[in-house]
Order: structure tokens, then C-alpha cells, then sequence
């Protein structure tokens, strides 16, 4: 028998990151899962065509923000993994520019990054599938600052909608 997931609810202001608000206001309705697979789709499709160096010294190349857009979540999927098991202790922020730096997007095909991207979509949403309510709810602090899982989780899809309106907006 198979048993019905649990749906996250909309995360609320001391859930995740005050920087992190305006973001959210882009993520429609109420369920972290849903909105990671709508994201997933919208990504996929952008970065198939998209093109155009980075609009200014310094800025990423478009295969740098996918790069990076892997790692954020790989990031804050184990951060939700962390909370939604009790973990005690703070955890840890991270230097995104130092882990695009290292990663070598640039050297790999679009391809080859959306499979990447798309690997590590759907273990993100197999873990979440797999939450109670009561988990969702879970709070823990991460780099400094109190975030549920659902909070985590909308995160990834707020953050991702940011980087897309970015691509629109600037790039090809």
C-alpha cells in the first residue's frame, strides 16, 4: 500500500534566511515539491537555449550558474537532510564563488551539466517524498540562522527562480 506525501505548506517568515524573501515571493503555491518539479522544468528548458557571454567582468558564465546552481542544492538538500533528522548542531555556510571556482562548468557540455542538474533534482524530491508532516516542520540553524526543512526547501526553488530571472533578464 502505498501511502500519500505529505505536502509541505508554504514556509513563513523564521523558516529560512531573511535575505532570502524577496525570492520567495516568486515561488507559487504551497508545496516545496511542487514547486521543485515546476523550477526543474522551467531550468531545463532555459538552459537548452540559452546563450551569451557573462553581461559583465566577473559574472558567471551560463554553464557556471547551472554549475552553481547544482551545488546550492546539493547544498541545502543535505542542510533539509540535516533538520529533518534532528541534527543538533549548527551547520555550516559555504563560499559559493569559491565552489564555482572549482568546479570546471566551463569545461564540461550543457548536456552534461543538465544531466548532472536533473540527477540531483530527483534525489532532492525522492528525499522530500519521503517526509511527514511533522518533519517538514523540523527547525534546526543554519549558518546562522533558524530555517525549517520546508524553509530549506523553498530555498532551492527560490534561489533557482532568482538565477532564471537573471539568465532572462541579462544574458543572450
Amino acid at each position: 500500500m502505498t501511502m500519500q506525501r505529505a505536502r509541505s505548506g508554504r514556509p513563513q517568515p523564521g523558516e529560512y534566511a531573511d535575505y532570502a524573501q524577496k525570492d520567495f515571493e516568486f515561488v507559487a503555491g504551497d508545496d516545496a515539491i511542487d514547486a521543485l518539479e515546476s523550477s526543474r522544468d522551467e531550468t531545463i528548458a532555459l538552459f537548452r537555449t540559452a546563450s551569451g557571454p557573462p553581461y559583465a567582468p566577473g559574472k558567471w558564465t551560463i554553464k557556471e550558474i547551472l554549475g552553481h546552481l547544482i551545488d546550492d542544492e546539493r547544498v541545502f538538500a543535505y542542510r533539509l537532510f540535516c533538520v529533518a533528522r534532528n541534527e543538533p548542531k549548527e551547520l555550516p555556510g559555504f563560499d559559493e564563488k569559491t565552489y564555482a571556482d572549482a568546479a570546471g562548468s566551463e569545461q564540461r557540455s550543457i548536456e552534461s551539466l543538465l544531466g548532472e542538474y536533473q540527477a540531483v533534482r530527483a534525489s532532492t524530491i525522492a528525499f522530500l517524498e519521503s517526509l511527514t508532516q511533522e518533519q517538514w516542520l523540523r527547525r534546526g540553524v543554519v549558518n546562522g540562522y533558524k530555517a525549517s526543512v520546508r524553509g530549506l526547501a523553498f530555498h532551492i526553488a527560490s534561489h533557482e527562480l532568482h538565477h532564471l530571472r537573471i539568465i532572462r533578464e541579462r544574458y543572450s
